[in-house]
């Protein structure tokens, strides 16, 4: 029986709690979390035997093989080291930290306590994009030349998802006071990969980021509405292809869609991933199907989650994608957004 804990009892640890609870031999036997109430709550109602509000106290408590951490991002480096120090497996939600510097910490640290360490990039978990590599790399499309990307959602604009500015899991990423990096940081990070992850590293990049006025003096109680809710991106990948990526929280009409298309000179990829679809369609345009434009329709295998890689990576000793490397280069590519953003002259016309 694989032990697994839980660190952050919010909206996402109720994913991992229950995408554990259906992986055979893997049981949930602990939550932490620095609020009682919520560490308590959320015991109760997956039915787990032990709850905290102190990470170290859990750790020298409980008997623990591996650790979900599910916190907020301000706090990934700090809780996860401490996971490292107690050579438990962890899988860390993304991004892995909210700097190169506190990931590439993270990453090291991790590969000198020897144990499994994964990021959940949860798009990982679609089958498509699978495929999308797969087909890339075969050469059934040529030689990659331009990549469009985008990650659209609307819940600025729209209450299907609730309330944003009554409700703290929605407002504390809108404020870089109580950690958050803003949409970038937030989705950005997963059309980041989804870009990438068939095509190859990215060689250059540059950003726009704004955010937009939401409430009077930018101020919701307790929080600063000042982290970023649109992205802008422009990059290059190692081959010379071209990419155009953008992610907003503005996209109205848009619950939370992402596109991807790969154009290659032999031939081109499609994606599209919404809620409530099964993420295993692909659309090819290659061979005969190239001069006349037309799409041909692919239902891809299914691939295992990020929970079950996590777990088969623990009982195999051999680390599945993506772990803390991926992580921290990716988080290199979201602090030269950053920057690019700070330092970009928009030339008025």
């Amino acid at each position: 029986m694989l032990k697994v804990a839980i660190i952050g009892a919010g909206g996402m640890a109720t994913a991992h709690v229950k995408a554990y609870q259906e992986i055979k031999d893997v049981k949930v036997v602990a939550v932490c979390d620095i609020l009682p109430k919520s560490a308590k709550d959320f015991a109760q109602s997956f039915a787990i035997e032990n709850y905290f509000c102190d990470v170290d106290e859990m750790l020298s408590t409980v008997e623990i093989d591996a650790v979900s951490v599910v916190t907020p991002d301000a706090l990934h480096k700090s809780i996860t080291l401490k996971v490292l120090a107690a050579s438990k497996h962890v899988l860390c939600e993304k991004p892995l930290a909210t700097n190169y510097a506190d990931a590439k910490q993270m990453c090291d640290a991790a590969t000198n306590a020897g144990v499994i360490n994964m990021v959940n990039l949860s798009y990982r978990n679609a089958p498509s994009i699978h495929k999308a590599k797969a087909l890339v790399e075969s050469g059934e499309i040529g030689l990659v030349k331009h990549v469009n990307a985008s990650y659209l959602q609307s819940w600025l604009s729209s209450n299907a998802w609730g309330d944003w500015k009554s409700e703290s899991k929605w407002l504390w990423r809108l404020s870089t006071k109580h950690g958050s990096k803003g949409v970038l940081g937030d989705v950005g990070v997963h059309i980041l990969d989804l870009a990438s992850f068939p095509v190859g590293d990215f060689a250059a990049i540059s950003c726009q980021l704004k955010t937009f006025a939401k409430a009077p003096n930018d101020q919701i109680g307790e929080y600063p509405l000042d982290a970023n809710d649109s992205a802008i991106i422009s990059a290059q990948f190692g081959n010379g292809a071209l990419a155009a990526i953008q992610a907003t929280r503005w996209a109205t009409g848009n619950l939370n869609t992402l596109n991807l298309s790969i154009f290659g000179d032999k031939g081109a990829i499609e994606i599209c991933l919404k809620p409530g679809e099964e993420w295993n369609e692909l659309k090819v345009c290659s061979g005969e199907n190239v001069n006349p434009g037309l799409w041909e329709s692919i239902i891809c295998e299914p691939t295992p989650t990020i929970y079950q890689r996590f777990v088969e990576s623990i009982r195999s000793g051999v680390n599945d994608e993506a772990d803390f490397a991926r992580g921290a280069a990716l988080q290199k590519a979201l602090d030269q957004c950053e920057a690019s953003s700070r330092s970009q002259t928009l030339l008025s016309i």
